[in-house]
């Protein structure tokens, strides 16, 4: 997929923006606080109808602005008329819009996977440092992509896992039916959770381990093992036996929500034994096999956010990244830099069609 041309108003700090794109590689450069994250936001938001960094979306309306915008202009190279324009309005107290050629959508989980996307950018960091909901929360980003009955699963899971809490919590004793139904609910959704997760991890992980091999030139080994209630078989017998700790505790503590995917290098956890360099790698890769992954599942090329991503990084693994990204294999790319020098070297590396755009305070400009 091709984003053609992109329209912004009241995102964060961007008042305004319309910009053509290269259908290869778009580079913007600018100091930090400039806004270049900002726009690669807006990208994401036209995939997945929320923002990578603001989970509540009042929050990306300009100060004192009652509204947003974000629209895009794509085209598929592969189907040549195929054309589609995704529309988002936002306004404060309004339930927002999200239109496809002009029709709105009535869930917003319908849009997701249209337009695959894999952003890299600092915050990825949580994957390692962070708790397991950052490290299901990428499964779920990646699968839902291609899978749409996963996502509609998840929803239907995270649902019933809401108001099964709501009833542990309650001062009253809950009603022992109304509860059985959310832990039917939760374990038949579970099940499918678990099957596609399991799946996922064990095709994704040659993916992965073949591209950290790349950048770290076969230095150092990587593994991943999902780790999940279910491996101990059906999960509703599990999810109604904690019922009375649960009470006093107020949570469910069984379930796919308990899911992880434990990350490791050398065998050993990568949160304690990796180094700055090595973690940024480690994260970095993940995410390129995110790509190629999704390349390979969907029936299009996904866009590639870079953000940020040479930051703590050695000159050779830096260089093994340029490589990989002006390969072939990859479509349309979004890269931000502080340093006009790494942009330069990929833009060496790449060739063919670029733009290099200038951020500052929020105005981007076309060099």
């Amino acid at each position: 997929m091709i984003l053609e041309r992109l329209t912004v108003v009241n995102y964060k700090n961007i008042a305004e923006a319309d910009l053509e794109l290269s259908p290869k590689m778009n580079c913007l450069v600018g100091r930090n606080g400039m806004g270049k994250t900002n726009l690669l936001d807006t990208v994401y938001y036209l995939s997945f109808c929320r923002s990578a960094t603001n989970p509540i979306d009042s929050q990306v309306i300009r100060h004192g602005e009652d509204y947003c915008v974000v629209q895009g202009r794509y085209r598929e190279p592969r189907i040549r008329e195929k054309e589609l324009e995704v529309f988002c309005g936002l306004k404060r107290g309004v339930r927002k819009q999200v239109k496809m050629n002009g029709k709105a959508y009535q869930r917003y989980s319908e849009h997701v996977g249209t337009i695959p996307l894999v952003m890299i950018s600092p915050s990825d960091a949580e994957l390692i440092s962070g708790g397991s909901d950052e490290r299901r929360r990428f499964m779920d980003v990646a699968i839902s992509q291609f899978d749409k009955e996963y996502l509609t699963q998840l929803i239907r899971y995270e649902k019933a896992l809401t108001q099964r809490n709501v009833l542990l919590k309650a001062e009253t004793e809950p009603d022992p039916e109304v509860m059985a139904l959310f832990e039917e609910a939760m374990a038949e959704a579970g099940a499918l959770i678990y099957e596609r997760r399991k799946a996922f991890t064990e095709a994704f992980t040659p993916l992965f381990q073949d591209i950290y091999g790349q950048i770290s030139q076969n230095h150092e080994t990587v593994t991943l093992t999902y780790t999940s209630h279910g491996d101990r078989g059906d999960l509703l017998p599990l999810i109604r036996s904690g019922r009375e700790k649960e009470r006093i505790l107020g949570y469910s503590i069984h379930g796919t929500h308990k899911d992880d995917l434990l990350m490791q290098l050398g065998g050993y956890p990568m949160k304690r034994e990796g180094s700055q360099g090595q973690n940024k790698t480690f994260l970095t890769s993940l995410k390129l096999a995110q790509f190629e992954f999704l390349r390979r599942t969907s029936n299009t090329t996904p866009l590639l956010l870079l953000d940020d991503i040479f930051d703590r990084l050695d000159a050779s693994r830096v260089e093994q990244i340029v490589h990989l990204v002006a390969s072939d294999r990859f479509g349309q790319i979004f890269i931000t830099d502080v340093n006009r020098g790494n942009m330069d070297r990929i833009l060496a590396s790449a060739g063919g069609d670029y733009k290099l755009f200038s951020v500052e305070k929020g105005e981007i400009t076309l060099l």
